[in-house]
């Protein structure tokens, strides 16, 4: 599974990075950037957890 941010949508609002700080950041600019594109199995609960909690639907996740 991949991971991307539509940094167009993403407000900044860091809650990807609270749920899933080993795949998510939000950077100096206030916009949620991916660290890691590659989904391991065992974090695909937090990485949709995060995907569904944005309040901008800014986070995609596909294979």
């Amino acid at each position: 599974m991949r991971v991307r941010i539509d940094v167009d949508r993403c407000q900044g609002h860091g809650r990807c990075e609270l749920i899933a700080p080993d795949y998510f950041f939000v950077d100096d600019a206030g916009v949620g950037q991916v660290l890691r594109p590659e989904v391991a199995d065992a974090d695909r609960a937090d990485v949709d957890e995060a995907r569904f909690c944005c309040p901008e639907q800014a986070i995609a996740v596909g294979e």
